[in-house]
């Protein structure tokens, strides 16, 4: 079969199921190269800072390794502005919806919410409110969030930092987002070999 007969998904039959379901099982199965590309991509965006989108990234998550960031929080680090291109205006929420499945909750709320914490190192230099993050003070990963973006993010537009190549993070790239979606025990936090 190359292709189901049916244009109604109600019409679908099991084999017809089954077929698509082995096909959406490959397309997951490539999902590391296709954020390896949309990676690659962002040395092509936003112009203006002293380093491209992709060595922004890159740096990020040189940082976080170099600080004893664990493999979860890494990976993050690395990914947490891929959404640049096609969400602008949320890019954060794309980046953790992309990571989502894959890592525990603390580090999906550090990307969901560092674009608002981010805000704090550029909005007052534009006389708007910079404090937006304050609201957050009491979430249990406050303080987590504003690391991410105090010692990593925010300090991630040097080009003489000796920052590694993505080759350097593609293994762990094809580790995190090569994990059973959903696992219950990724999710709470105790996936083995967490630890940097």
């Amino acid at each position: 079969m190359e292709t189901v007969s049916f244009t109604r998904m109600a019409d679908g039959t099991r084999e017809e199921y089954e077929f698509l379901a082995e096909n959406e099982r490959r397309h997951i199965d490539g999902l590391p190269d296709r954020i390896i590309d949309a990676l690659k991509a962002l040395d092509h965006s936003i112009e203006g800072y002293k380093v491209t989108r992709l060595t922004h990234s890159l740096q990020t998550a040189t940082r976080a390794e170099a600080d004893g960031a664990d493999k979860e929080m890494i990976a993050a680090a690395l990914i947490h502005d891929l959404g640049d291109d096609l969400a602008p205006e949320n890019h954060s929420q794309l980046a953790a919806a992309v990571i989502r499945p894959y890592v525990r909750p603390e580090v999906t709320w550090v990307i969901e919410m560092h674009g608002l914490f981010q805000m704090a190192y550029y909005e007052p230099q534009l006389g708007r409110d910079g404090d937006r993050h304050l609201r957050y003070a009491d979430h249990q990963w406050y303080e987590s969030c504003l690391r991410f973006c105090r010692d990593w993010d925010q300090e991630a537009f040097d080009p003489d930092y000796p920052t590694k190549p993505l080759s350097h993070f593609e293994p762990l790239l094809r580790e995190i987002f090569g994990r059973p979606p959903f696992d219950p025990e990724i999710l709470a936090g105790r996936a083995a070999g967490d630890s940097a």
